[in-house]
This record gives C-alpha cells, structure tokens and sequence, in this order.
C-alpha cells in the first residue's frame, strides 16, 4: 500500500508534469491538462490556507455587512432604485438557510434602518467608512497572496478602486435584477411566450440568467481585485466552476444543513446566527478556491514542477538579473515602450515569484526605480553608462547578506581564500563593463532584441 500511494505521489509531483503531450490525442492531451490544473488547485488549496482565510472573511463580514449594505441602499436612492429591493436580493442570497434566511434578513434590514448617519459625528462616519471597506480590503488581500502579489494597490489606488466599487457595483447588481424583473413582465415577452417553441426556449433562458449573472459576478471578481493582469478566459472558466459550485452549494445546504433541527438543539436561539457563520464560510471558500483555479489555469506552463516549488539556481537567477537590467535598460535608452511587471513575467515565461524576487533585489542594490501607479514600470535608477555588470550580478549574489552571520558561522581562512579568489575571478571577468555595453551589444554577446509584446 505504501509503496502504491508512493507511485501516485511520485506521478503527480513528476512524472505527470513532464508528459509529452504532443504525441497524445486531444482527448488524452485535455485530460492530463485538466489533472494538472485539479493537482495545481489543490496544492495550492493547502499551501495557501484557503480554510484560514475563508474564516477571517467570515469575521470580516460580521463586521463589515451593515454599513456595506447601509452605504449601498443610500447610493441606490441617489440613482432612483427602490430600497425595497434589498430585501428580495438578500433573501434570494440567503434561500439555502430557509426560514432562518428570512429571519436573519429581518435583522440586518432593522440594523440598516437604524443607521442615522446625521448623527454619527466626522470621526465615527469616517469609522463607518474604514469598516465597510475593510471586506474588499481583505478580499484583495486574499486573492493577491493566492497570486502570489507581495505588492498592493497604492493608497490613492485603492481609495478610488474602492470607491468606484462602492458606487457602481450595487447599481449593476440591482439593475440586473430589476431588468430580469421587467422582462418577466413586459407585454410583448409575455405575446411571445405564447408562441411555441419561442415560448420555451424564452422561458429557459429566463431561467440561466441568473445562472450566468452569477458567473460573470465572479468572473469580474477575479479580473478586477487582484492586483496583477487577469485573462479573461482563466476568469471565466473560474467563475463558471464557482458559479456552479455556489448554485449546487446552495441547493445541498437548503436540504441538509439548514432543513437538520440538530443545530437548534445543539445552539438554541444561537442557530441562526451559526448557520449564517457557515453559509458565509462556504460563500467565501467557493470564492476563493475559483480565484485559485483562475491562478493555475493562467500559469499552468510554470507550473512544471508540481508540488516542488519552482527553485532558481544561483547561475540562474545572476542571469535573470542580467536579463531583467537588459531588457529595462533596453527599452529605456532606445526609448520604447516601459516594462511592467505582468509584461515581464509574460515575456520570460517564468513564475511570478521568480521576477518578483528579482525586480526586489534589483530595487534593493538602487539599480531599478518602480515608477507610475496604473501600472508600476520600470526604470534604470541612474545612467546606464553608470550602472557597472558587476552591480548586477552582485545584487543576484550577495543581496542581503548578513555579515554578522557569515563570520560566526562560517569563519575559515581557507574558505575564504577560495570564495574570494571566486569574487575576484567574476569582478575581473567583467572588468568595467557597463549596462550600456551590454545594451548596445558591446560585450561580446548576441541577445535578442527585446519586446514589451
């Protein structure tokens, strides 16, 4: 038995990420493309401690439901939509808890009623602010430390991201529901439905719009909060399988968990609030395992390794860095298009951490400067005339170094020597070369000429 689940662990981690799927059928090729993408999504599943993060937007919504809900009813007023209409909408999200959703619906509506915001001064408005924000600033978090972003929107970024949110999301969503409420019951819908086979075929896809309303909920999730470029196709297929994930949810918690008198026996008047805990729980899980799906799907092809993680050999990463001053310097002194990030990773085909590492250690040495906001780019952070190929490879090789360290530890005359006959030979190799001479091809290489497409 031990030696069988060695085999599948074996296959999963190795054997199946260095298939040549070039000789299978289509049919074999999809296959073992789709176990890959179900590895990757579960791997990260575990990795990033999606269960952990779920909960923590849980609390966060307890928190943060109210003013949201408060701030989006008086935005809804402002553009002429009914308040009323927050009821259906938060009953039709809280159906699979049956008759508890439309008690807890109840409730946030008397919280929301209750909301004066005349009378809550400057600072505690500006606390009601901070706190209904606070969920989309965890759930940007979420996704981008599933897509492995060490770096966040600016502060003026996010104040006008969130804003735009704010503004426009609840009268997108309300006005969905309102033209799906009108077209049941406009006069010529209701003609033609008297036509067959018009007629059923209408009413079908009456019934898939909310269906698709849902996935393209999540599709736009995925494509706008992280903070990194998202493709639509990895987007959509994510929200799809999160869409159809939180419709089956649904109907499996409407007739087992929220139907069971167990928890009412168990909680007592506190049942309700349970319940809600978990449905939320669940909302949030589904969310995040389809934003990590949309992560895999998008960089499948770096993902070759399996479960190892992607790991750069120090002769490698000295050459990365090179690459990476090359191409920004390039482009600079050429006067073409800048670099951003996401063009960076697309145009070396690496993993995102491997670029992010590099562009941080570059940003460290004081040889690249982050410049802009929508998005950041990059630039030599002097004349390239000035910037030294041993400054580059430095900040591969020795970036960080702890000196205290390597003295108590690694303390020995011999090493010594030998390490610094190593530095020596390198610095001597490159003499006083510059990123200039690399970019206009004066230091006996033949790269190619670089491109932003």
């Amino acid at each position: 038995m031990a030696e069988l689940i060695k085999k599948i662990n074996d296959f999963l981690t190795k054997d199946l990420w260095h298939l040549d799927t070039g000789s299978l059928n289509k049919f074999r090729a999809w296959l073992v493309y789709l176990l890959k993408l179900l590895y990757a999504t579960v791997t990260g599943f575990t990795e990033n401690e999606l269960t952990l993060r779920a909960m923590s937007l849980v609390y966060t919504t307890l928190l943060s439901i109210v003013p949201l809900l408060a701030f989006s009813v008086s935005i809804l007023k402002a553009f002429g939509v009914v308040e009323n209409q927050l009821e259906p909408f938060l009953n039709n999200f809280l159906e699979p808890l049956g008759d508890k959703g439309t008690e807890i619906t109840t409730q946030i509506l008397e919280f929301i009623n209750k909301i004066n915001f005349g009378v809550l001064g400057v600072v505690g408005l500006l606390l009601l602010i901070y706190t209904s924000v606070s969920l989309i600033m965890k759930i940007e978090d979420s996704l981008n430390h599933i897509w492995n972003i060490k770096r966040g929107r600016s502060i003026v970024r996010r104040l006008s991201d969130y804003i735009t949110i704010l503004l426009i999301g609840p009268v997108l969503m309300f006005s969905a529901i309102g033209l799906t409420a009108s077209f049941e019951s406009n006069a010529l819908v209701q003609k033609v439905l008297s036509v067959e086979p018009l007629g059923m075929l209408l009413l079908l896809g009456a019934k898939l719009i909310p269906y698709l309303f849902v996935f393209l909920v999540f599709t736009f999730i995925y494509m706008v909060i992280p903070n990194t470029k998202v493709k639509f196709k990895s987007a959509f297929i994510a929200g799809a399988v999160a869409g159809i994930a939180w419709q089956t949810t649904g109907w499996v918690f409407a007739f087992s968990v929220a139907k069971s008198t167990k928890y009412a026996a168990i909680y007592s008047s506190l049942a309700v609030l349970i319940l809600f805990m978990i449905w939320l729980y669940v909302n949030w899980l589904i969310l995040l395992i389809g934003a990590q799906i949309a992560y895999c799907h998008q960089n499948i092809k770096t993902l070759d390794l399996g479960s190892t993680i992607f790991q750069l050999s120090s002769k490698v990463k000295e050459k990365l860095s090179f690459v990476v001053m090359y191409l920004i310097g390039y482009n600079f002194y050429h006067d073409q298009e800048k670099w951003t990030f996401d063009k960076l990773v697309n145009h070396l085909g690496l993993p995102q951490e491997s670029v992010d590492s590099t562009l941080t250690e570059l940003k460290d040495k004081q040889l690249i400067l982050e410049v802009g906001d929508d998005p950041v780019f990059y630039l030599p952070a002097k004349a390239i005339e000035v910037i030294t190929l041993n400054e580059i490879i430095d900040a591969a090789r020795v970036n960080k170094e702890t000196p205290l360290l390597e003295n108590r530890y690694l303390a020995s005359t011999e090493i010594d020597q030998i390490t610094e006959k190593v530095d020596n030979a390198i610095h001597g190799a490159l003499g006083d070369l510059t990123l200039k001479d690399l970019v206009l091809n004066k230091a006996n290489i033949s790269p190619n000429t670089p491109s932003t497409d």
